[in-house]
């Protein structure tokens, strides 16, 4: 059956091109981000996949007015195995919402058009998701194209809202569908890796994304005895935070790179618009990366603590909010689908990969926390979010080997 598959994929480059360049024709961007949403972009490729051959297709679309159509669409396909589907099912998780261009004028040729210069593909979400969405679709079709039968189910998802925060998404399926999964399940998500494919993602930082509002009072610039400068006690606020945080959660962790947790203050809001106002709000925001061993609760205990220093320091309130707040277990190194993951790249790229961890953000993180064991992997270029995206068709072609084998497993 492998020699089957493997020459089937090995024919299979212009219906990547294909669907690459009709995926990309079609932005699916979060309204976050200024975008409709996805729903553009999935139905066509669930009328793609019916079209050849894919026909066990099931939409679950998450409510949000929003969006086009006022949904965010989630679409699972499957591909009928031999074994009890009691006993565990290939799952192939990928998303189908992209980040927007950027700076254009930072681009060589239309973001939404694909341009293929030999065996690379350059245009917006090319890589990031629709390598790991294509591979997983070639692999898919090298079974059904052939009337070959998995020896496991295969299950595909395309999943909304991965960019943002998977609350539409893999996050909401999980509140509102948790019947779709099972202990038993392998499941893969080609949504990071590296350009060689050594590296398989077993575990991930916890994500803590907060906003700041320090209010203090605003005043004459000449007259600062009569205000509370909010700036001065941001400035002081965000210092600290990267400082204290930094030294209180300062283990090192050497499967992780940075082997460390990062509190970094990023966005920053403006404040009064002209030069001789105090001013009496002060808005930024963090980013903050926690190594698994630390609790979301020990982190934000000494963020509230830290906030109420600066309070009382420079007689201001400080209000936070969260944007993203995601922890996540750790797969076992030794699970079945590490295993078999390790194996099938052996198999197809000749090199033994190692298990790392990562800053976090999957959709792994989810079902992890859930109880199912999940493998990040991919052989990519890492080019995603960047001006001239692009990917290369040798390694869709070569995941989606990796991805057939472990349908035959």
């Amino acid at each position: 059956m492998k020699d089957k598959i493997f020459s089937w994929l090995d024919k299979s480059a212009d219906i990547a091109v294909q669907l690459e360049t009709e995926l990309t024709k079609r932005p699916a961007v979060s309204p976050e981000s200024g975008g409709e949403g996805e729903l553009d972009k999935c139905n066509f490729l669930e009328q793609w996949l019916r079209s050849n051959g894919i026909t066990e297709l099931k939409r679950y679309d998450a409510p949000d007015v929003r969006a086009k159509g006022k949904v965010r669409p989630n679409l699972i396909a499957v591909i009928k195995g031999a074994a009890n589907e009691k006993d565990g099912c290939l799952w192939i998780l990928s998303h189908i919402d992209v980040v927007p261009p950027g700076e254009e004028k930072l681009w060589t040729s239309d973001p939404w058009t694909v341009v293929k210069k030999g065996n690379k593909l350059i245009g917006r979400g090319v890589e990031d998701n629709q390598q790991g969405l294509v591979s997983s679709v070639l692999a898919a079709l090298s079974f059904v194209k052939q009337g070959l039968l998995p020896a496991r189910t295969i299950k595909l998802l395309f999943a909304a809202d991965e960019e943002v925060g998977s609350v539409y998404g893999i996050e909401w399926l999980v509140k509102n569908h948790r019947n779709l999964f099972n202990k038993k399940d392998f499941v893969l998500v080609p949504d990071g890796g590296d350009p060689k494919g050594e590296n398989i993602e077993i575990a991930e930082k916890s994500i803590i994304w907060m906003k700041f509002t320090v209010s203090g009072k605003q005043a004459h610039g000449s007259r600062p005895d009569l205000g509370s400068n909010a700036f001065i006690a941001g400035s002081d606020l965000a210092l600290r935070l990267h400082n204290e945080l930094s030294a209180k959660f300062g283990d090192r962790d050497p499967m992780f790179d940075p082997n460390y947790s990062t509190f970094m203050p990023t966005k920053k809001e403006a404040n009064v618009p002209n030069i001789n106002t105090i001013p009496g709000e002060d808005i930024f925001y963090m980013d903050m990366r926690v190594l698994p061993r630390y609790s979301k609760d020990m982190v934000l205990s000494q963020i509230k603590k830290i906030n109420s220093d600066i309070e009382k320091k420079y007689k201001v309130t400080v209000k936070t909010s969260t944007s993203q707040l995601m922890t996540s277990k750790p797969t076992d190194v030794n699970a079945p689908i590490v295993k078999i993951l390790t194996n099938a790249i052996i198999n197809v790229y000749n090199i033994k990969p190692k298990p790392i961890g990562i800053g976090g953000g999957t959709m792994a993180a989810s079902l992890r926390n859930i109880g199912l064991d999940c493998a990040v992997w991919t052989k990519t270029e890492t080019t995603l979010h960047q001006p001239d995206e692009y990917v290369l068709l040798d390694n869709i072609i070569g995941d989606a080997k990796v991805m057939s084998l472990l349908a035959m497993e």
